[in-house]
């Protein structure tokens, strides 16, 4: 063999040596970024199921006049609905206006709206939940709020 062809394998070796070593190096730059959107995708699934237990709540609430005073079961509808998201408060009320837009309570609706105006009743649930992520960042919160809210018209 010459000296020439030896030259020629040692560049060829180290070449494929090269390419291990640039793997080893990326791998943990690879698995941050696996992470990373696995931890927002959680994020985002605990999100969008805290604002959909708001609804599940208010959904509860608006089927009719005697369900939109239920508050506990309000409540406890938009709790049972977001069960995924560990520690997740709810809280429900009623209101009512008129479709003039003045504020009223409930209880004196029909004296207060004038003969064209309409009455309104409306239920709102408020949701929320923390969630810590896995994964800690350096300059990010170490805990996320969510925040899930839902108003709806009361069927008559």
């Amino acid at each position: 063999m010459s000296g020439k062809d030896h030259a020629r394998r040692n560049v060829l070796g180290s070449e494929q040596g090269s390419s291990l070593i640039e793997l080893a190096f990326l791998m943990p730059v690879f698995l941050l970024l696996i992470m990373g959107a696995t931890e927002f995708g959680w994020l985002a699934y605990d999100s969008v199921a805290v604002s959909n237990a708001a609804y599940a709540g208010a959904a509860y609430g608006a089927q009719s006049r005697t369900t939109a005073m239920d508050i506990t079961n309000m409540e406890a509808a938009a709790i049972e609905d977001g069960a995924n998201v560990a520690g997740m408060t709810a809280t429900a009320t009623t209101s009512c206006t008129c479709s003039s837009g003045t504020a009223i309570t409930c209880a004196n609706s029909v004296t207060t709206c004038s003969s064209p105006d309409r009455i309104f009743e409306l239920v709102q649930v408020n949701t929320s939940a923390t969630v810590t992520p896995i994964l800690h960042v350096a300059n990010l919160p170490v805990a996320f709020t969510l925040h899930g809210q839902a108003i709806l018209r009361v069927q008559r």
